[in-house]
């Protein structure tokens, strides 16, 4: 595995891409989450069998493991439901609340406290995330029902970093992602059979969405940034995501012909030069590679 800054890099390339496969293949979001999810745990399984490289996680992480899956499992589907409710925009400037609540969450209950360059880098890349956003969202912003699932969705993804980041501390990324891809699988199966969701009857086109869906957004997008959150700080790692807005919009300029405003350009250099305050380090105290 690459330097873990070059694998987060490739990680949010290719989480990256999803928005735009969504809009390629119109169906419901869950059951896009279920099918990126399943087709990335089948992807994964023949690698398995062939290198016999599983680890049977220790008794005392299956239960954190099991969570993990839960709660990202939870957060796609809150996050969609969030948008039914809302609308896009709200959502996803909410959802990408979660480095603060990563800091937070950090300070009450992890050793590592969030340096003040953190909070100063996670207030300017929010502000970039507004600007890039529209500060029309704002005008139109209503604290209903979507609203807290939007908050909720954010707080869910913070979780997701801060416990894997604990996990993988003991065990190999490629166990920790068969137990809790799998997890996630069944469980939004049956969010999908509960809600009745659509599972079948799509055309080729979009089956094949599904799996590219299920090998480069899941598989090679969260390999890459488990193996950071495992070799990086984690605040520093959930702060870094917030740059997929600024790459979802080039792949959607590049592939469905979405325009890119002056705004779009301004809020994304401020969300960048936001993420680079927290990796800028004295050099009588620069870190590690690992770190």
């Amino acid at each position: 595995m690459p330097n873990p800054r070059i694998a987060l890099i490739i990680g949010i390339i290719s989480i990256s891409i999803f928005p735009v496969l969504v809009k390629w293949a119109p169906v419901s979001g869950i059951t896009s989450a279920f099918y990126r999810m399943f087709f990335g745990l089948l992807f994964l399984l023949p690698y398995l069998f062939i290198t016999k490289k599983f680890t049977v996680p220790a008794k005392a992480l299956w239960f954190p493991i099991f969570m993990c899956g839960i709660i990202f499992a939870t957060d796609i589907a809150v996050w969609n439901v969030s948008i039914q409710y809302s609308n896009a925009t709200q959502a996803t400037l909410l959802t990408n609340l979660s480095p603060v609540w990563v800091g937070v969450g950090t300070f009450f209950f992890l050793p590592d406290k969030p340096k003040p360059r953190f909070w100063i880098g996670t207030l300017v890349a929010l502000i970039g995330m507004v600007i890039l956003i529209g500060l029309d969202a704002f005008a139109e912003m209503q604290f209903d029902k979507g609203f807290m699932l939007a908050i909720l969705s954010g707080m869910l993804y913070a979780s997701y970093m801060l416990i894997s980041k604990t996990v993988l501390n003991r065990i190999d990324i490629i166990s920790f992602m068969v137990v809790s891809m799998a997890v996630s699988s069944l469980y939004l199966l049956l969010i999908c059979i509960f809600m009745n969701e659509p599972l079948w009857d799509f055309q080729p086109t979009i089956w094949g969405v599904f799996v590219i869906q299920g090998l480069i957004c899941q598989l090679l997008g969260w390999l890459t940034i488990s193996y950071a959150v495992k070799k990086m700080d984690a605040k520093r790692v959930s702060l870094s995501l917030l740059s997929q807005a600024v790459v979802t919009g080039l792949f959607a300029w590049a592939f469905i012909g979405e325009k890119i405003t002056l705004q779009m350009i301004l809020g994304g250099i401020i969300i960048l030069i936001g993420i680079s305050i927290t990796y800028q380090t004295k050099r009588s105290q620069s870190e590690s590679p690992a770190n």
